[in-house]
């Protein structure tokens, strides 16, 4: 975050949203919207947004073959070239 440039109150959105895309557009860094002080919003440019749903999912994965793990649900790499060959 860069200070008041990445924090902005939605009055000044509305304002100037054509610069603020611009700016969030050129920083790839986002925005924090503020409605009466507290932060209600952030804003992306979309290569950005993208990265992170991508980032999310891979996450997500990980964390279903970590709890695949843990409850034994695994196979040797033998059984499962065996059940590819089958398919």
């Amino acid at each position: 975050m860069n200070g008041k440039e990445d924090i902005r109150p939605i009055s000044y959105i509305k304002a100037n949203a054509a610069e603020v895309l611009d700016q969030v557009n050129e920083s790839r860094r986002p925005v924090y919207v503020t409605q009466n002080g507290e932060a209600r919003a952030v804003l992306l440019d979309t290569e950005s947004y993208e990265k992170l749903k991508n980032a999310v999912g891979l996450l997500k994965l990980l964390t279903q073959g970590e709890e695949d793990i843990a409850k034994g649900k695994v196979l040797s790499q033998e059984e499962f070239f065996l059940s590819m060959d089958r398919n």
